[in-house]
């Protein structure tokens, strides 16, 4: 047996939930990720940070709005996670094009020569396929999981605006 769909004021207590859960976890991250990069003195990645905080800024500003009685904080939601997406592929493409072999610390640079050779690389390639197969994965786990909260945001318009007005 299906469940019944849920009333609109609980859809609207589950979105406001889950985007500030989201919101403040992007916002945090985003934050820390930049000042790291800025003591670090790598001014794209700092940038980076500050473009990825800014969109969970964004969806706690479209949490506010919907707090207020504003059906207009789902277009806050809705368009927060394709921009955090757009943000991690920029951040995704800096770490492609500007790859730097990693020191290691001492014994595991053999290891990585050991592992290198066995896939008939040099050490700089080995960790130039290492860095673009880690890229990869990042970028498709983006994909999906802000596909899936744009989708999750997109879908709740409606009760949400419901609820709103039957507040």
């Amino acid at each position: 047996m299906q469940q019944p769909p849920l009333l609109p004021e609980e859809t609207l207590v589950r979105v406001l939930r889950v985007a500030r859960f989201d919101g403040l976890g992007v916002l945090m991250l985003g934050t820390v990720f930049a000042v790291l990069a800025a003591s670090a003195g790598d001014v794209p990645f700092a940038v980076i940070g500050l473009l990825a905080a800014g969109a969970g800024a964004t969806e706690l500003h479209g949490v506010a709005l919907l707090r207020e009685g504003e059906s207009r904080g789902m277009n806050w939601l809705v368009g927060s996670q394709p921009y955090l997406l757009l943000v991690i592929w920029c951040y995704c493409g800096l770490r492609i094009l500007h790859f730097e072999v990693p020191t290691l610390p001492e014994g595991m640079g053999e290891l990585a020569v050991l592992n290198a050779r066995q896939w008939n690389m040099s050490v700089e390639a080995y960790f130039r396929t290492l860095n673009a197969i880690t890229v990869g994965v990042l970028a498709v786990v983006a994909l999906v999981y802000q596909g899936a909260m744009t989708i999750y945001y997109w879908r709740r318009r409606d009760p949400v605006a419901r609820a709103l007005v039957g507040e």
